[in-house]
């Protein structure tokens, strides 16, 4: 059996190569994709070239192993249907729909320990969704917002919307989004926020501050803040919006990218403190109750009440992939989210 696989040869160049799809072997079972997820951040990066060197691709991945370095495969949200089970798989996982970090290709292999059975009742549109709705998750556990605080989102791309959607949930004194496209800033406001502006209309020093408050932040500022927008100059906006002994949490991955943080004023006098959320681990003063088995169960859980599948903006053949990419990065303003489809 031949599959397709997405190959990143160099910059802005990518390739869809055709090769024999390895057959399951013992406790293996063989998986035909049906949709694979884009995450515009990560694999935008990725496309121009500014992710950083001698970095594993995902330390925690097992079919992301190596580092970046050209050429290399990279995905990690893959919704598909066992087609072959190895030797040692009950022949009950046959036509079992299953989800699996692992790069876009329309089929592929792995072990059974690599798959995460997915709920009947969850759509597949919403399950290739998992890795950005664990993420948000993530982003809520490491925050850890409370009752009536006020709460600001940068970033509403995919992961920051999700962060949105179950920060809506819970019965904080006020939640704001920012971001630079308006159809973004509107669907938060549909998700609970009570205001959504574009940070960009804001360059002076305090000026997003005072047009925050003048939509309800309260003027001690914020207790909690989100940077999940990719751009490390919104550290200083972060800051600026921040009240005394508040937190911000570092979401985006930079890459190569950086910026001059101003940690000379509000800061330091305001005793702020910057911590990174990353989800490949949960934070130590969780993990005698969380397991990711048990992170997963609230993500379907929240997958099934969100439904981000509605979201989705653009479905493309992974033969159309060189498009897509082009698209992500000079067109940023068109995409929603961009999912590869194998139907």
């Amino acid at each position: 059996m031949k599959r397709q696989v997405l190959v990143h040869q160099s910059i802005r160049k990518i390739e869809i190569l055709e090769e024999d799809c390895p057959f399951p072997g013992e406790n293996e079972a063989l998986v035909q994709t049906r949709y694979s997820g884009i995450s515009a951040g990560t694999e935008g990066m990725i496309y121009l070239g500014l992710f950083p060197e001698n970095i594993a691709l995902d330390e925690n991945l097992a079919a992301l192993k190596g580092e970046f370095q050209y050429p290399f495969r990279y995905g990690y949200s893959c919704v598909g249907e066992i087609i072959e089970c190895g030797k040692g798989v009950s022949p009950a996982w046959l036509g079992r729909r299953v989800f699996a970090f692992y790069p876009h290709a329309s089929h592929f292999t792995v072990s059974l320990d690599q798959l995460i059975p997915l709920p009947e009742t969850l759509r597949d549109e919403d399950a290739v969704f998992l890795p950005n709705m664990e993420t948000a998750v993530n982003f809520v556990q490491d925050g850890k917002p409370l009752l009536g605080e006020a709460v600001l989102v940068f970033g509403l791309g995919m992961v920051g919307l999700l962060t949105c959607a179950l920060l809506g949930q819970f019965p904080l004194g006020f939640l704001g989004g920012l971001d630079l496209f308006p159809y973004r800033r509107q669907i938060a406001l549909n998700l609970g926020a009570d205001i959504a502006l574009n940070p960009a209309e804001f360059p002076q020093a305090g000026s997003l501050r005072r047009a925050l408050e003048s939509a309800g932040l309260p003027d001690l500022g914020a207790d909690l803040v989100y940077e999940l927008s990719g751009t490390p100059e919104a550290v200083n906006q972060a800051i600026e919006v921040c009240g005394f002994n508040s937190r911000i949490i570092l979401g985006s991955w930079y890459g190569k990218k950086t910026a001059p943080i101003n940690l000379g004023g509000a800061f330091h006098r305001n005793r702020i403190r910057i911590s990174s959320s990353q989800v490949s681990t949960i934070d130590s003063s969780l993990i005698g109750r969380w397991s990711k088995q048990r992170r997963f169960e609230a993500v379907f859980e929240q997958l099934e009440k969100v439904k981000p599948g509605n979201w989705i903006s653009h479905l493309f053949p992974l033969a159309e992939a060189e498009q897509v990419f082009q698209l992500l990065v000079d067109s940023p303003n068109e995409v929603l989210q961009a999912v590869f489809t194998y139907r």
